[in-house]
């Protein structure tokens, strides 16, 4: 049986706020988005960090749920749930946040987004907005709705650099995770 008091008591040393690991689906995320906003209003939180934070949480959340892929086509992992992600929301401080997402993606595309988030990784505050700039005005949409301004978007929001980490699964698959301080 799991010990769900030790489960417990990780979630409060880590000031977990909310986990999820499962399908992210539309009416899941507007769950989720009521649930942060009543939990950020029985705290004493700043308006401008309130406003950041869920600028940011929906981009996280968005991101996940516009482009995860399935692995049920892979037969090296059938036992997995091939189609669910996972999201954390943790408390650093008092005045900070921790938004934690993963997702699985296929490696071919994770090569590209690595060199992204990389050059991501290297800009100041005046470069990201030049960048976002130019992307917004060069890029057109993909098959997946976006212009490629959500990592850049979440970099400038968030004002700190973003933590991401890619696992190798198979040739086909890889399992991106990203994290991302609010403060």
């Amino acid at each position: 049986m799991i010990d769900i008091y030790k489960q417990y008591q990780l979630m409060e040393k880590d000031a977990i706020i909310l986990s999820f690991k499962g399908d992210i689906t539309q009416d899941l995320l507007t769950s989720v988005y009521q649930i942060m906003e009543s939990r950020l209003d029985t705290e004493e939180e700043n308006t401008k960090l309130k406003k950041k934070f869920f600028h940011i949480l929906v981009e996280c959340l968005q991101n996940v749920y516009h482009h995860k892929e399935s692995l049920k086509d892979v037969l090296l992992l059938p036992e997995q749930d091939t189609t669910s992600a996972i999201f954390m929301v943790t408390r650093e401080s008092e005045s900070s946040y921790r938004i934690i997402t993963g997702n699985h993606i296929l490696t071919a595309n994770a090569d590209e987004l690595k060199s992204r988030l990389d050059k991501i990784s290297t800009m100041n505050a005046d470069q990201l907005r030049q960048h976002y700039l130019e992307t917004l005005s060069t890029t057109e949409l993909s098959d997946k709705g976006g212009a490629g301004l959500g990592m850049i978007d979440i970099a400038r929001k968030s004002g700190h650099k973003l933590d991401y980490k890619f696992d190798r699964i198979s040739d086909d698959y890889s399992f991106f995770s990203l994290g991302v301080v609010i403060k």
